[in-house]
């Protein structure tokens, strides 16, 4: 793998590029939970992080290790849900999971028309350890079916398979973030000053949600 991202897109989904394929105007549309369940992006389960950088190898082998562990597990002792408000145009919601009483991790859903974010924040030792990003921009409006095609004349209606994907992930060490990888390839010389940035960004985005759960 040569690059790690220069650019993280974490969009908490405004998402208004419906015109960007000279859509009809349409107003604002709320969709369904059942709507949004259809289209959810799966969390990930049983998977193992295969990202392999030599220089860092000794100090990934934990935070993947730690990654496995988690998104392995069948049974929580609890599971927490809370509503986002006022981050996307359709909302969003976070979950907390929980063995015994200790905060193991913490998913932040943010919907929109064009697309949505799915982030999963992983805990070790009560730190940060790892963050996965997975934004889906979808080809066409959720709303857009294929009547709205046909009166667009247009040539495509939404369909979720075909949502261009972006994976990011944030490796944190001792809860600094020491490197990120991501399915773009854009560069594996990035700027510390922009680690620093993401470092901070994911850091107060996590601190925003664990609010919610007080």
């Amino acid at each position: 793998m040569k690059n790690i991202l220069s650019g993280v897109f974490i969009v908490l989904m405004g998402l208004c590029f419906g015109n960007a394929h000279g859509f009809t105007e349409q107003s604002s549309v709320f969709f369904t939970t059942q709507a949004k369940d259809a289209v959810k992006i799966k969390e990930a389960f049983n998977e193992k992080d295969t990202t392999k950088v030599e220089n860092l190898k000794d100090r990934l082998k934990p935070i993947q290790a730690n990654f496995k562990r988690i998104n392995s597990i069948t049974k929580w002792t609890s599971v927490e849900k809370r509503s986002i408000e006022g981050e996307s145009a359709e909302g969003g919601e976070a979950v907390f999971y929980y063995t015994n009483k200790n905060l193991e991790k913490v998913i932040a859903r943010h919907y929109g028309e064009m697309g949505q974010v799915l982030i999963e924040y992983y805990l070790l030792n009560g730190q940060l350890s790892f963050v996965l990003e997975k934004e889906y921009k979808y080809n066409r409006p959720l709303f857009y079916d294929n009547k709205a095609m046909k009166e667009n004349n247009d040539t495509e209606a939404f369909d979720f398979n075909k949502s261009e994907i972006i994976t990011t992930r944030n490796y944190f060490e001792n809860g600094n973030i020491i490197m990120i990888n991501n399915t773009t390839g854009r560069g594996f010389n990035i700027s510390a000053d922009y680690l620093s940035e993401q470092e901070k960004n994911l850091t107060e985005s996590f601190k925003k949600l664990l609010k919610l759960a007080e």
